[in-house]
């Protein structure tokens, strides 16, 4: 890989992964709920769950949607409930103080496995790939692959000490409810362009 598309490789993840989207929303809402600490599990379900899924895409998994086209319609389905599930979660969680047991950020399990059925990671996965690895070599997949790690360290970091951050501002019960249902809307909001498409 030339230095030139190494450069441009690394500002199309940069920003891929850093503009609002379904993952950055939910960490802002995490690190605003839970703080950092106990986000850092949701954030490494991302930084590494999504590199793994480009991985696969580059090795063949997105051919499964030329052989099946059925599968694309299924995605849809499943992404739009079970984001619209998580935006019921964020619009109603607690502060750690009054919530329950059950109040908790995402998992490193959860996280990763959100990739699969987020639209955003789909849309990244599928041009990274095709703009950067179209040879399907495993030298230009990784390559893809690594700048999305160490990217995707840079943003979920960055969107959880910005919820934390936040927090301050989040004093009051109404606020924060105030916060939480603002972030479940605009969770909402990312699937429009993929409902309109």
């Amino acid at each position: 890989m030339t230095m030139d598309l190494f450069l441009a490789l690394s500002a199309f993840t940069l920003v891929t992964v850093i503009t609002p989207g379904p993952n950055n929303l939910m960490l802002l809402a995490s690190g605003a709920n839970f703080g950092v600490r106990r986000t850092l599990p949701h954030m490494a379900g991302i930084a590494f769950g999504f590199p793994g899924m480009v991985l696969l895409v580059g090795l063949g998994v997105s051919r499964l949607f030329d052989l099946y086209p059925v599968l694309h319609d299924v995605l849809l389905v499943v992404s739009v409930l079970y984001m619209l599930w998580l935006a019921w979660k964020i619009a109603h969680a607690a502060p750690p103080a009054q919530g329950t047991c059950e109040a908790r950020p995402l998992s490193f399990l959860q996280a990763a496995a959100f990739q699969w059925v987020n639209p955003k990671a789909w849309s990244m996965a599928l041009a990274s790939i095709a703009l950067y690895a179209a040879s399907r070599e495993i030298g230009a997949i990784l390559w893809v692959v690594g700048a999305y790690v160490v990217n995707g360290l840079i943003s979920t970091t960055t969107w959880a000490v910005l919820g934390r951050e936040i927090r301050r501002l989040l004093s009051s019960p109404t606020r924060l409810k105030l916060f939480n249902w603002t972030m479940a809307a605009l969770l909402i909001a990312s699937l429009l362009p993929v409902l309109m498409a």
